[in-house]
């Protein structure tokens, strides 16, 4: 089974740069390497018929709604522990991501215990959900029937959003969830634990299942000795949380905002924050690539000592196996609000590609098999990774020069073909958006073969197994 230690992102409309909702993660595994990849699932196409692979949870038909929407994915490749569709952005403009791992305690797990068979599972959610909805609030709907009716083996945390609206919820223990909206000037990190902190049950920016509260009072749940802070009540606050967790969240709040100060271990950093500027794309994904840059705890730094380097858990990791930034445009028209930014690999070495989400095919190079091939952008970002890990020192520039070219000319495209979109509709604009898509993954494939070139011309001569001496 997969299990996902992931690092999400959320930015409301007036906090991000261009005025687009920001709803990002990155898709993080375990020891073996999971090869994932972007596709787009027709309507045609939506299961008719559904049952976990895990879990072996059968879904009603009358649950697999008529008329399906289009929409993205970036599911595993091999497929065999079930689709794992991670992220996308449906033909109504509305993305989801699903999931972050959270935590839970064992006042909760005694009261309502995540199922020992059967039920949902980060496997299920984007399958059984993106297809269906029409708004983010819509999403939340969706999920919080879904957990009631089948229950889940698994807390997790998912987030949906649309033109206007990002919310984000939380699974709590076998069936029960909570939700809320962000508001619109605040941005989110959430890392592995139980996030949601501050909850006001008569508030409309706030959703749960209908007797949470009366949960709480019944059993006693609360500690504080006034208010709803749910990530008291029903989270953790443990020592892997203050190496595991927090810190990721701590580094990512003083690059928004140097002003937040606070220690990494802090366990009650909050949940809705403000930046002191407008957040970018090229913001979001050096957060989601962090290693505690300029700091003691930076595995690639000189400050620490080796113990220091190895004390807190970075976001951009060996395990980022696919990493994504779904954004709903404001400034353009519907037919091409939609993009999903997608990137491969550890985030240390990669470079985001703009997806256009309404279309009818992925690049190939983006259609991930499981096996080890270097037509495939997944694996070749997976061997340039693990090459500039062995000197960072020297091949980390070399990185940095390839992503911002790369970035550089994805935008270019990115402009270039919105201008142009203003002349086409229906199939003949859903080609144009096939022809962008392709152009930048090539740009961006190619780009990465030539740093993967100029990394081994810098590391000829740094071979240990050397003579130097001209016979």
């Amino acid at each position: 089974m997969k299990q996902t230690e992931c690092t999400t992102i959320l930015v409301g409309k007036d906090a991000t740069i261009d005025g687009s909702t920001m709803i990002a993660r990155s898709e993080d595994g375990g020891r073996t390497i999971i090869p994932e990849r972007f596709d787009v699932v027709i309507p045609k196409d939506q299961p008719k018929h559904y049952e976990s692979v895990i879990s072996h949870q059968k879904i009603d038909d009358k649950d697999l709604l008529p008329n399906p929407l289009r929409y993205t994915s970036a599911p595993d490749a091999s497929g065999e522990n079930g689709i794992w569709a991670a992220a996308g952005i449906n033909s109504d403009n509305i993305a989801m991501t699903a999931t972050e791992t959270i935590t839970t305690n064992s006042r909760i797990q005694g009261i309502d215990p995540l199922l020992e068979e059967g039920g949902l599972g980060e496997e299920d959610f984007v399958t059984l959900t993106l297809p269906y909805i029409h708004s983010a609030y819509e999403g939340v709907e969706r999920v919080g029937y879904l957990l009631e009716k089948y229950g889940t083996y698994e807390m997790n945390g998912m987030a949906f959003s649309d033109k206007n609206e990002i919310w984000y919820l939380e699974t709590i223990g076998g069936h029960h969830w909570a939700a809320r909206r962000i508001p619109d000037n605040a941005y989110v990190i959430a890392p592995n634990r139980l996030n949601i902190d501050e909850f006001y049950f008569d508030d409309d920016d706030f959703a749960s299942s209908k007797d949470l509260k009366d949960l709480i009072e019944e059993y006693h749940l609360n500690p504080d000795l006034e208010g709803y802070n749910l990530r008291h009540i029903f989270g953790s606050s443990t020592i892997k949380d203050a190496h595991y967790n927090n810190p990721r969240a701590w580094y990512i709040h003083n690059y928004f905002d140097p002003d937040f100060g606070g220690e990494p271990s802090d366990q009650d950093q909050p949940f809705i924050c403000h930046a002191n500027r407008k957040i970018s794309i090229e913001d979001i994904k050096w957060a989601e690539s962090s290693h505690y840059q300029d700091t003691p705890f930076d595995a690639y730094g000189d400050q620490g000592s080796a113990e220091q380097k190895k004390t807190f858990r970075p976001i951009g990791i060996n395990r980022n196996f696919e990493t994504h930034i779904l954004q709903i445009r404001n400034d353009v028209p519907e037919k091409i609000a939609g993009v999903q930014w997608l990137a491969f690999g550890p985030n240390t070495f990669n470079s985001m590609v703009p997806f256009y989400t309404n279309i009818t095919t992925t690049p190939a190079s983006f259609q991930t098999g499981p096996k080890f091939d270097l037509n495939k952008i997944f694996w070749l970002n997976k061997l340039t990774a693990q090459l500039g890990d062995t000197n960072f020192r020297v091949y980390g520039e070399l990185e940095a020069d390839f992503e911002q070219k790369s970035l550089a000319q994805c935008h270019k495209i990115q402009h270039e073909t919105d201008k142009e979109a203003e002349k086409y509709s229906g199939d003949e604009l859903q080609d144009k958006l096939n022809e962008a898509n392709q152009k930048m993954a090539d740009t961006v494939y190619n780009n990465t073969v030539e740093l993967l070139g100029n990394m081994v011309n810098e590391g000829h001569g740094l071979m240990t197994l050397k003579y130097d001496l001209l016979d």
